[in-house]
C-alpha cells in the first residue's frame, strides 16, 4: 500500500530554505504520483519555468510563451501531513474487518504515527 496518495496534504522536509529560495517547509497537495520513479508532483513546490513553441488557436488567439510548472519531486523528501496538528508525520497502517452486505472483509487503513487519528 503507498504511504502517499493523490490528493494527500504533504510538507517538504528536506532542500533550501524558504528564505534562501528554497522549498523545504512548503505544503501543499499531491497532484500526481509517478510509481515507477518514486516522484509526486506537489501544488506550488518545486516550480520551474517551461519554455512552450508559440502558436495560435483556432480563433487566433496567441499560445505558448514561458510557463510556470510545478516539477516532480522524490517521494522521500516529502512527508504526509497530521490532520490534527498540522506538522509532518510518519504513516502506520491498521487493519480493520468490516462487514458489507454479509460479507467480511480486511481493509487496510492509514494511521497518522504522531496523534494516531485515521488519515
Amino acid at each position: 500500500m503507498a504511504t502517499i496518495k493523490k490528493g494527500d496534504l504533504v510538507q517538504v522536509i528536506t532542500g533550501r530554505k524558504q528564505d534562501k529560495g528554497g522549498d523545504r517547509g512548503k505544503q501543499g497537495t499531491v497532484l500526481a504520483v509517478d510509481r515507477e520513479k518514486n516522484r509526486v508532483i506537489v501544488q506550488g513546490v518545486n516550480l520551474v519555468k517551461k519554455h512552450t513553441r508559440v502558436g495560435q488557436t483556432e480563433k487566433g488567439a496567441p499560445t505558448g510563451g514561458i510557463e510556470t510548472v510545478e516539477a516532480p519531486i522524490h517521494v522521500s523528501n516529502v512527508a504526509l501531513v497530521d490532520p490534527s496538528s498540522k506538522k509532518p508525520t510518519r504513516i502506520g497502517v491498521r487493519f480493520e474487518t468490516k462487514t458489507v452486505n454479509g460479507v467480511k472483509k480486511t481493509v487496510r487503513v492509514r494511521v497518522a504515527k504522531k496523534s494516531g487519528k485515521d488519515i
